[in-house]
């Protein structure tokens, strides 16, 4: 048996998008931009998949623009919406803990001269909405704050953006990434005030090479109730707002995925239960302190094994069958920005480990987890 215990970076994929994505591959394996019939069945696969996602955020088809991924639709959030509001005014406001999907844009925006405000973290990694308030003025053309940081869980104030816009009249656009908060917590992004909203498949336990963003009111023929431009151009698909021939197995084993999510609410509840069966048996095993907050997303769980720098227990606990990451997979194994951020000390940031669950997570990966912690702490430190 193995543990796997790190879904914010990938998840298995389910079963139904499996099906899903082999149908689209064998039997629909048509362009879905081509008018005959084996076009219009891919075509229909491209539409169920839109509706399954928009029904899951409570807003409509037309709505939901499929990408390759998460990364792709924060960088077409960010880099389209900055492109139309340019003339609007410079500044731009994220929190200090944003994904690399976010910061990556966002430091070329600022390159080519955009005033770029970064929101300062807590100790929880949570930025202030007085701080948000103070910062947004007439001249702010794009908010963008994550739903749920990827390495510790905390949640963000992301419905204060639109209240800190309408204090000063600000025709801002609000973009948030919620590629770790979707399918586990209930997500409207217009209950939220949000204009744009990245998501992504295969943290839904769908396949790789597919995401979705969200736009408010729609995209059609160069227009937009939000302000948006493309950033790729040549052809029809995706109301022109993201050309090339769709991805369909790929979309196809997304709206799957997003079919088959659980109950939020129901599966939360059983999140929490795990969450504190993982943090009574790191308890017993002593040393290990806990990086994410109390209140953050049962998700995710960020600790530290205070002594032991996280890649040779990583090894260990790999050589064991058990999964767990340091930090953001893009981040390739630096040291976390977001820890540094939320004003950890050295020793804390260099032997953290993050800890993620799924829908798939059982009680004896978790049990697994803890021996091999342990037991790893005993061996490397009998190694030095």
């Amino acid at each position: 048996m193995e543990a796997y215990l790190d879904n914010c970076a990938t998840t298995q994929v389910c079963p139904e998008a499996v099906s899903a994505l082999s149908d689209a591959v064998l039997k629909n394996w048509g362009n879905p931009s081509s008018l005959y019939k084996k076009g219009n069945e891919a075509l229909a696969i491209l539409d169920g998949a839109r509706l399954s996602i928009a029904k899951r955020l409570s807003c409509g088809a037309d709505e939901i623009f499929f990408t390759s991924g998460g990364t792709e639709s924060n960088s077409l959030a960010i880099l389209g919406a900055a492109a139309a509001m340019k003339r609007g005014g410079n500044r731009i406001i994220i929190s200090s803990v944003e994904h690399p999907s976010v910061e990556g844009p966002v430091s070329h925006l600022e390159a080519d001269g955009f005033e770029v405000i970064r929101l300062r973290a807590d100790s929880e990694g949570r930025i202030s909405e007085d701080d948000l308030f103070r910062a947004v003025n007439s001249k702010t053309v794009l908010i963008s704050i994550m739903a749920v940081n990827n390495e510790v869980g905390t949640i963000q104030p992301v419905e204060a953006a639109r209240r800190a816009v309408a204090r000063v009249r600000s025709g801002a656009v609000i973009h948030c990434d919620a590629i770790q908060a979707f399918g586990k917590i209930d997500l409207k992004p217009s209950a939220m005030g949000v204009d744009l909203m990245s998501i992504s498949s295969h943290k839904i336990h769908g396949p790789k090479g597919a995401g979705a963003l969200y736009v408010r009111g729609g995209y059609k023929n160069n227009r937009s109730f939000v302000k948006i431009s493309p950033c790729v151009f040549g052809g029809l698909q995706e109301r022109t707002l993201r050309p090339g021939t769709e991805p369909v197995p790929a979309i196809a084993g997304f709206g799957a995925a997003v079919s088959a999510l659980p109950d939020t609410r129901g599966e939360l509840g059983r999140i929490y239960a795990l969450r504190e069966y993982l943090l009574r048996g790191l308890g017993s095993v002593g040393g290990i302190v806990p990086n994410s907050p109390d209140d953050a997303l049962p998700y995710i769980v960020n600790i530290s094994v205070l002594g032991i720098n996280s890649e040779p227990m990583m090894n260990f606990l790999s050589s064991r069958g058990v999964y767990v990451s340091s930090g953001s997979a893009c981040s390739k194994g630096m040291k976390s920005r977001v820890l540094k951020n939320m004003g950890l000390s050295g020793d804390r940031i260099s032997s953290a480990l993050r800890i993620s669950f799924s829908r798939f997570t059982k009680t004896e990966e978790i049990d697994m987890l803890i021996s091999g912690l342990r037991d790893g702490k005993n061996s490397i430190r009998r190694g030095r």
